[in-house]
């Protein structure tokens, strides 16, 4: 025994128990990490139910709108793409728990090799070859064939929990390309439905400019005949058909606009372009009577991109664990058995049977800056998993809010928008009355026919915005994936 080996016998005890020492201060498990607590209520508003757990056939009641949402979640490109993410996922998954497990390989080899005569094999081997104690077939030639037949395995023991936690990892992040999915498939609703919406506003639009055109057109056929009367004056004229013309213009930037949305409703189908079935004009389709947003927590459950959050929060976590255990000494383990032989006729003799074990611990001792880097790094990632998650939880209650308060507001907006419509309808009949009468300018007539295209048109968006925020609430309480 070499004296260096008589060292390492007499002082392993000794080195297993400051690696043991060594571990159980890695193995202190993690301080937990300070997270948002979100309010008890929203603004206050507290509800037992929230319609982020209504499904899409049942919070949408229009049956055209719920046709064109499903066809969405059957072609479109996005939610393809994120169900091969999980698969991706799901493999990474597979290949962690595989490395709990040995690896057995089947192996089949041969070679050759020429020993010196003047070295410890060539010596010996020349010696042994006039033993009377081995038969022809023992002999050995220079070069030495070898012949392996058999299996070989490798397999790290997982002392420590290093593969096991490397497995919650790949686990975690699985889980979490699923909730990626779900929020993939939650914004696809939202924006088809918020799109479906601007197209029965840009309908109800269309048909509001149109209407009002043919008003302004009997406009400009009666100031030209009072023009040819001597009641009224090319400028007259000239400012009735000025006005004429712009409301045809809006008309063609509505047209142009439709055919954008409608463009932009069968790409998220995954389809090429085609003409969009639509409902209810906006004024008449219905709003919910009782709007439930429940309360934060249930957000917290519902939503995905928090829960998504959540989950790669926690996987790197179990990464920077994984980055302080790749400190301590890792237990290999290499068993083989087969046939082996140095002639192919003896190969397959049952005395050609040969099997080995192997098993060795490893650990880092000088250089260890690249494992401190993985470590240092797999904190940093930790700590901006934290705050994305905090983050996430933030935009969620803000966009909550916000849209909660902005569906009140329109309501009263839409109540007085529709009193100010009716009373400039009016104004416009009053006018024209007047205008005849000698009693009101040109201008007064004008200005009134401006001023009730514009509030019809602002109506029809006010209407609109009311159904956005509702669909905005809707996806900000974790509702359409489902």
């Amino acid at each position: 025994m070499s004296l260096s080996t008589k060292f390492l016998s007499k002082k392993s005890p000794i080195v297993i128990l400051l690696l043991s020492l060594y571990g159980c201060k890695l193995m202190t498990p993690l301080p937990q990490r300070t997270t948002l607590q979100t309010p008890r209520t929203f603004l206050e508003r507290l509800d037992s139910a929230s319609i982020g757990g209504m499904k899409v056939n049942a919070f949408f009641t229009d049956t055209n709108l719920v046709a064109l949402i499903d066809t969405a979640l059957q072609r479109n490109q996005d939610i393809a793409m994120a169900l091969q993410r999980i698969e991706i996922a799901r493999a990474s998954l597979w290949d962690r728990e595989a490395a709990l497990l040995p690896s057995v390989s089947a192996e089949a080899s041969g070679g050759i090799r020429r020993y010196g005569d003047y070295t410890q094999e060539g010596v010996g081997n020349y010696d042994t070859n006039f033993s009377d104690n081995i038969n022809p077939n023992q002999r050995m030639t220079n070069p030495l064939p070898e012949y392996f037949l058999g299996a070989r395995s490798t397999w790290e023991a997982d002392i420590w929990g290093k593969l096991r936690t490397r497995r919650r990892a790949a686990l975690l992040r699985f889980q979490a390309s699923e909730k990626a999915r779900q929020l993939v498939v939650t914004n696809i609703v939202a924006e088809i439905a918020q799109l479906y919406y601007e197209l029965l506003t840009l309908d109800n639009q269309l048909e509001i400019i149109e209407r009002n055109r043919l008003l302004q057109k009997e406009a400009v056929e009666t100031i030209v005949i009072q023009k040819q009367a001597g009641r009224a004056n090319e400028l007259a004229v000239r400012q009735f058909t000025a006005q004429l013309f712009n409301t045809q213009t809006r008309a063609i930037r509505i047209e142009q606009q439709i055919m954008e949305d409608e463009n932009r409703i069968n790409l998220l189908m995954g389809r090429f372009t085609q003409p969009i079935t639509r409902g209810e004009p906006i004024l008449e389709q219905e709003l919910p009577t009782r709007i439930g947003v429940g309360v934060p927590a249930q957000m917290l459950r519902r939503r995905p991109d928090i829960q998504q959050a959540e989950l790669e929060l926690r996987a790197y976590e179990a990464d920077l664990q994984t980055a302080r255990l790749a400190f301590l000494p890792s237990l290999n383990i290499t068993p083989y058995v087969g046939f082996n032989a140095f002639r192919s006729a003896v190969l397959f003799n049952p005395a050609s049977i040969a099997f080995g074990l192997v098993g060795g611990l490893t650990a880092p001792i000088i250089n260890r800056k690249p494992l401190k880097a993985g470590q240092r790094r797999a904190q940093a990632q930790a700590t901006e998993a934290l705050y994305n998650y905090n983050k996430t939880v933030l935009t969620a209650y803000q966009e909550t809010a916000i849209n909660l308060r902005t569906l009140d507001n329109m309501q009263k907006i839409a109540l007085l928008k529709e009193i100010e419509t009716t009373a400039l309808q009016q104004g416009v009949s009053i006018s024209n009355d007047l205008f005849l009468a000698g009693y009101a300018t040109y201008l007064e007539v004008i200005t009134a026919q401006r001023s009730v295209l514009e509030a019809e048109l602002e109506r029809t968006t006010i209407q609109q915005q009311r159904f956005q925020a509702l669909v905005s609430l809707y996806r900000a309480l974790g509702g359409g994936w489902e």
